[in-house]
């Protein structure tokens, strides 16, 4: 994905507000992926899928599309990264039946969980024998924004994701490894409820740099899915019609 920023939301609904910004013909996924270049598949934290969702999913958007998807609660909330092989291979082999639109692995960790590094190192170790695409990590304890932590995500090459809100100020901004970055947007000042609005995006496009995914999360009040479209055009130059796969960032610079 080298010099490039996909942005989308978490899920592939189509608000009534926006819908006339996607074609009418097709299946929701369908009308989505016309639209962005990706998206991320939140399902997966809370139940495991057939190999052939996965196939439909992947059949049903163009070449260039990609999904993010989320690791599952067993692993990271139940197991809380320890001793997780066996789910932790069941995952790997579901997914990979996206084939090629696989993208990044998304884990997101419990707010209650510090970082320890034994327990991480193996982990990761684990996870990148058998995975060796992008992965990025959310986590949500303030001992994940220290040096030893920063290390582990560098040296395993998983990305720290920028979130917002932010749960320490760190959290705002990528960190880990530098190969790509992974910005999860879930809606402030209320949690998957507010919108951005145009001041917010467009200070977002300037501080976004290629490669990274941008996912909004803020999915309750459809205000997802408008945000995502806005920030697509900015970063397009301000043409609408530009390809969303082509989106690169806009030269404001970062706030």
């Amino acid at each position: 994905m080298s010099g490039q920023v996909r942005v989308g939301t978490a899920g592939w609904q189509i608000p009534r507000a926006v819908r006339d910004a996607f074609p009418e013909a097709g299946s929701t996924l369908q009308r989505y992926a016309a639209r962005f270049a990706g998206v991320e598949i939140n399902s997966t934290f809370y139940r495991p899928h057939r190999p052939a969702t996965f196939e439909r999913w992947a059949a049903d958007t163009p070449a260039a599309f990609r999904f993010a998807v989320k690791a599952p609660r067993t692993i990271t909330h139940e197991k809380r990264l320890a001793d997780a092989s066996e789910p932790l291979a069941a995952f790997l082999d579901q997914i990979a039946s996206l084939g090629p639109k696989l993208g990044p692995l998304l884990i997101q960790l419990p707010p209650s969980l510090a970082f320890d590094a034994a327990v991480a190192e193996r982990f990761f170790a684990e996870l990148r024998a058998r995975f060796d695409g992008e992965v990025a990590c959310e986590p949500r304890h303030r001992t994940w924004f220290e040096a030893a932590a920063e290390a582990l995500l560098v040296g395993t090459k998983v990305a720290r994701v920028a979130a917002d809100p932010a749960c320490v100020a760190e959290a705002a901004m990528p960190g880990g490894w530098t190969g790509f970055s992974y910005w999860r947007l879930h809606g402030s000042p209320r949690m998957y409820w507010s919108a951005y609005g145009a001041a917010r995006i467009t200070a977002l496009a300037g501080a976004v740099a290629a490669p990274a995914w941008v996912v909004f999360d803020n999915t309750a009040s459809g205000a997802a899915t408008e945000d995502a479209l806005a920030l697509t055009q900015t970063m397009c130059g301000g043409d609408p019609t530009s390809s969303p796969a082509a989106a690169s960032p806009a030269s404001s610079p970062a706030p």
